[in-house]
């Protein structure tokens, strides 16, 4: 899976996404944070765990930027982000980041069967935790 732990920045596929996040030109940002969570929101088939941990992350930035969001701080986040810049998310950025988890927590994605593996209470898991939290903030 490339997890060394649960939160939305601790995998390679959110590594990845912001690495490219990072490298983008100010001006594009925008369009590679809606890019990650209008590719999970709009799968209608099987979404598979490098686009749902992108999209993961992408949704953190996004909460990060509400009222109520945890900064980015993680080591592992937009390193823009850790060292105090801002992004401008867009209108209805938000909403497509609730629609996105939604689909990363639905049937058929990987995410999902992955972190369920070692069977018990996914409503404990911190992994399930970790998205849970982010989409209170979003709804809120």
């Amino acid at each position: 899976m490339g997890a060394w732990d649960y939160g939305p920045f601790d995998n390679d596929h959110a590594a990845d996404w912001c690495a490219r996040l990072h490298h983008a030109e100010p001006g594009a940002r925008q369009a590679v944070l809606r890019g990650a969570l209008t590719e999970a929101a709009d799968t209608t088939g099987y979404l598979d765990n490098d686009e749902a941990g992108a999209a993961v992350a992408a949704a953190a930035v996004v909460a990060s930027t509400l009222p109520g969001g945890t900064p980015v701080t993680s080591a592992y986040g937009p390193t823009f982000l850790t060292e105090g810049g801002s992004l401008d998310i867009g209108d209805g950025t938000p909403e497509l980041a609730v629609r996105a988890l939604e689909r990363v927590l639905g049937a058929d994605s990987e995410w999902v069967e992955l972190w369920a593996e070692g069977g018990g209470d996914t409503a404990q898991h911190p992994a399930f935790v970790s998205v849970h939290e982010l989409l209170a903030v979003l709804r809120r």
